[in-house]
C-alpha cells in the first residue's frame, strides 16, 4: 500500500482520486428471510401427510430503533467480508443456524428506509429445515426468536424497517422458483414420495394445481431425469406406507437441472 492509502495502482490518476469525494452510506447490512415448513402430524384413524405451514424466522429487536418490535435477522458487513459472507456469518450468529440454502434476493435502499441513517440493505432468503431449527438461540443483540406463518407476517404483524416488503419479495421469489426449479428439495428428506413433493409444491404455491402431477412428473420428456426411484442393493424399488394405506414407490432428486418448467 502507497502513501497515498491506495494499493497496487500508482498511476497519476490514482494518486488524485479521493473516496473523500464522495458520501457513502452509513451502514451496509444483511437481511436474511428465513423460510422453513413446519410438519404436524394430524390425528386421524387412517395414515395421511401431515399439516405442512410455510413459515418465516424473525427477531424481536432490544434496542432502537425499533425496539420490541420482529424484524428480519441481520447484521452490518464488515470492510473485510463480502455481503455473502456477512449473511452466512449473521444467520449463524443470531440463530444458530449454519448452512442451508442461502441466496441472493436484492437490494433495498429507499430513502428513509432506516433512521440511523443512509443504510442501504442488501436482502437474501434461506431455506431451512425445521429440524435445524430446534437449537436457534438469539445474540446478544436481539431479543427472541420466532416463528411466524407467512400470512401473519405479510398481513397483521406489525414489522420494523421495510421487512415486510423484503419478506413479500422473497415470498414470491421461492414460489416462482418452486414451480420453476428443484428447490422444493430443501423442504423434502433425501427419500420422499410423490405425494410429498406435490404437498410441499402446494404449501409453497396454494394456487398450484395439477391433476395429472404423477403421471407429468415421471414421464414428461422435459422432466425426465430430475426424480429417481429409490432402490435397494439388489435393484428392487423402495417404497413407504407412512402417510399411505398402500405402499408408495420412493424417490429422490438428481443433479439434474432442467431449463423449462418441471411441474406444469
Amino acid at each position: 500500500m502507497n502513501e497515498h492509502g491506495k494499493q497496487g495502482d500508482s498511476s497519476p490518476e490514482a494518486q488524485a482520486y479521493s473516496a473523500k469525494k464522495y458520501r457513502t452510506p452509513d451502514g451496509v447490512p444483511a437481511d436474511i428471510v428465513m423460510f422453513t415448513l413446519t410438519k404436524r402430524e394430524r390425528k386421524t384413524v387412517t395414515k395421511t401427510l401431515p399439516i405442512r405451514e410455510l413459515k418465516v424466522m424473525l427477531i424481536r429487536r432490544k434496542s432502537w430503533p425499533f425496539a420490541g418490535m420482529w424484524a428480519l435477522p441481520g447484521g452490518f458487513c464488515q470492510e473485510s467480508e463480502s455481503i455473502y459472507d456477512a449473511a452466512t456469518r449473521e444467520l449463524k450468529e443470531e440463530t444458530g443456524v449454519d448452512g442451508g440454502h442461502l441466496e441472493y434476493l436484492g437490494v433495498y435502499s429507499t430513502p428513509g428506509r432506516d433512521p440511523r441513517g443512509w443504510i442501504i440493505s442488501h436482502a437474501f432468503f434461506a431455506l431451512v429445515e425445521e429440524w435445524m431449527l430446534e437449537s436457534r438461540q438469539a445474540a446478544d443483540d436481539a431479543g427472541e426468536v420466532g416463528l411466524f406463518s407467512i400470512e401473519e407476517v405479510l398481513n397483521g404483524l406489525e414489522l420494523a424497517f421495510d421487512h415486510r416488503e423484503i419478506i413479500r419479495d422473497a415470498y414470491l421469489r421461492i414460489q416462482q422458483q418452486m414451480l420453476h426449479s428443484t428447490i422444493a428439495r430443501q423442504f423434502l428428506p433425501e427419500q420422499f414420495t410423490l405425494s410429498e413433493l406435490y404437498q410441499v409444491i402446494q404449501t409453497v404455491v396454494p394456487e398450484f394445481s395439477e391433476p395429472n402431477f404423477i403421471r407429468k412428473i415421471t414421464s414428461t420428456r422435459s422432466r425426465q431425469g430430475i426424480l429417481e426411484e429409490v432402490r435397494d442393493e439388489t435393484g428392487k424399488p423402495l417404497s413407504s406406507n407412512q402417510y399411505s394405506q398402500r405402499p408408495a414407490q420412493l424417490y429422490r432428486f438428481t443433479a439434474y437441472a432442467p431449463l423449462l418448467s418441471i411441474y406444469t
